[in-house]
């Protein structure tokens, strides 16, 4: 249960972000790899605090362990969503945020692109300001490719570099369970082993449109493209594929660049008693049963 807030206090949550499907469709000449990505969120996140005053400082409380320079330095999301919304939206008014950390990092569930996303969300409040989409994109792209998708926290279809967002309506609740081994796995190392050139081409786009009747369909007949790149990095990958798949998850795949992978049940009992098998069988990981929406 999340502390009682305390007067003038701002607070939202970071929802983990789960790539059901995610397509690499090529690399740009720039380097940048262009995807297309059938994105839903789940409800467990971390929790983010401001405090509004004029000097921005971040404050982190872990789970468990004990947070490491990328959460604490200066490169960490929160601070990079700050000092943006400072200088490309003129929003100077932050403050001192909390952040209370659940979601592993470098998972491939976007917990830093949540945190970002949630910090731009806080400081829009503290300021009372309205901003067009459009600058509000842009700045959250600024602070990384992960972050528009979050800003809104719903499922969607995602195209370009994460730029192109398009929500669906009516997107129907999933029950799944996510696990992670707890073995940091970072992007640049998996689109590193993917090896694409710049300007190489792979796919054309197949999502088109989603509609939340459509939406089992094309998750059973999607992909994760840097699967295959993230288990040759990180064996722990296809583990947790495949514990899922012994617990009854149809399917279960990798979520984003890994490790976590996520399986999909027919109800919230089943993924429960799943969730429970999983992580009694392998008790260092991670491993949540959670509904995705």
């Amino acid at each position: 249960m999340d502390a009682p807030l305390p007067p003038g206090a701002l607070r939202t949550r970071a929802c983990a972000k789960i790539n059901l499907t995610l397509h690499v469709l090529g690399r740009r000449a720039d380097g940048y790899h262009e995807l297309e990505s059938l994105v839903a969120f789940a409800d467990c996140a971390d929790t983010l605090t401001l405090h509004p005053g004029n000097v921005t400082v971040l404050d982190v409380r872990m789970n468990q362990g004990i947070p490491g320079p990328e959460l604490t330095g200066p490169d960490n999301l929160v601070l990079k969503a700050s000092r943006i919304a400072a200088s490309r939206l003129g929003l100077p008014r932050a403050g001192r945020f909390l952040l209370d950390k659940e979601l592993p990092v470098a998972a491939g569930i976007g917990g830093g692109s949540a945190d970002a996303a949630a910090a731009l969300r806080l400081i829009l409040a503290a300021n009372q300001a309205e901003i067009d989409e459009n600058q509000l994109i842009l700045a959250a792209m600024e602070v990384g490719a992960d972050v528009p998708v979050c800003i809104e926290c719903s499922a969607s279809v995602v195209t370009g570099i994460g730029e192109h967002v398009t929500p669906i309506a009516d997107f129907p609740e999933l029950d799944a369970v996510l696990v992670n081994p707890r073995v940091p796995l970072t992007t640049a190392k998996v689109f590193a082993e993917l090896g694409l050139e710049p300007a190489a081409r792979l796919a054309s786009p197949v999502l088109g449109y989603v509609s939340a009747g459509s939406v089992r369909g094309t998750i059973a007949s999607g992909r994760n493209d840097l699967q295959a790149a993230a288990i040759s990095v990180c064996p722990q990958v296809a583990d947790c594929i495949a514990a899922l798949e012994g617990a009854g998850a149809t399917p279960a795949r990798m979520s984003g660049s890994g490790a976590t992978c996520f399986g999909l049940f027919d109800d919230e009992t089943a993924a429960r008693i799943a969730a429970e098998r999983v992580a009694a069988a392998n008790p260092d990981w991670w491993v949540r049963a959670v509904t995705l929406f």
